[in-house]
């Protein structure tokens, strides 16, 4: 059986308009890695990513999106669709970026937990091509606004809730994995696709090629892709190596 091709998300985590990566999510654990972000969105792309995965820090954390120009130029330069989220909270923000920022598809995370009423709202005018979830668990239970804040609800009952709604894909990430480099937690994630039904993408931990592969050899069929943040900037295998691998093209 042909497996299937894994979709490669790099990630570029805006802060003040700078390319940044923070360590489960800390404020106080942070790394600034360019004030260009848009240079390296634009060579990931080059590099054979499918999607930049874009997230504004500073809506997320404060709700005020501060990061719009950077984000139109990372559209610009990239050859490939982009994602954005952090702080889609409204059909007015999702309208934003989609509209006069240029993104290809928005990801709604709090206002998923808060206010599934928005998430429709959204569907209605957008669709569910344009419109994804993003949902954070730590221990199995979601995690809201910048993940500083818990909602008692479990993930998976969230992702049912969003699929019942008429969403189709969902960026599902463990925060104890993200930036820490030690692998993801892919049980975790593919028992929330089978149990969600939604098209599901690993986020967190992905610290090596061998990490990569191990994703592409479960060929699990409720796995999207796989979003890669700070290996990547660490240098620790590059873009196109990374590519082949998801897409089945390895050696």
């Amino acid at each position: 059986m042909t497996k299937p091709k894994l979709q490669f998300l790099p990630a570029v985590d805006l802060m003040d308009g700078c390319a940044v990566r923070l360590v489960q999510g800390r404020k106080d654990q942070k790394t600034v890695y360019s004030d260009a972000p848009w240079e390296i969105a634009e060579a990931w792309a080059k590099g054979g990513a499918d999607r930049i995965h874009l997230v504004d820090l500073d809506a997320a954390f404060e709700g005020a999106a501060r990061n719009g120009q950077a984000v139109r130029r990372m559209v610009d330069a990239c050859k490939c669709p982009t994602e954005l989220g952090g702080g889609i909270r409204t059909v007015d923000d999702a309208a934003r970026a989609l509209e006069e920022w240029g993104v290809g598809r928005v990801i709604a995370g709090t206002v998923a937990a808060r206010d599934p009423r928005v998430v429709e709202a959204m569907l209605a005018r957008f669709g569910s091509q344009r419109v994804i979830v993003g949902i954070d668990a730590r221990d199995g239970i979601a995690k809201v606004s910048g993940w500083t804040e818990g909602e008692g609800l479990r993930a998976d009952d969230l992702g049912r809730a969003m699929h019942a709604l008429g969403v189709r894909s969902c960026v599902f990430t463990d925060i104890s994995r993200d930036g820490m480099l030690q692998g993801p937690n892919l049980p975790s994630t593919c028992t929330f696709a089978e149990a969600t039904g939604l098209s599901t993408i690993v986020s967190g931990g992905i610290s090596s090629l061998a990490d990569l592969q191990a994703i592409a050899d479960r060929a699990h069929p409720g796995i999207e892709g796989v979003i890669v943040g700070k290996a990547l900037f660490d240098g620790r295998f590059a873009a196109d190596e990374a590519a082949r691998v998801l897409h089945g093209e390895a050696s």
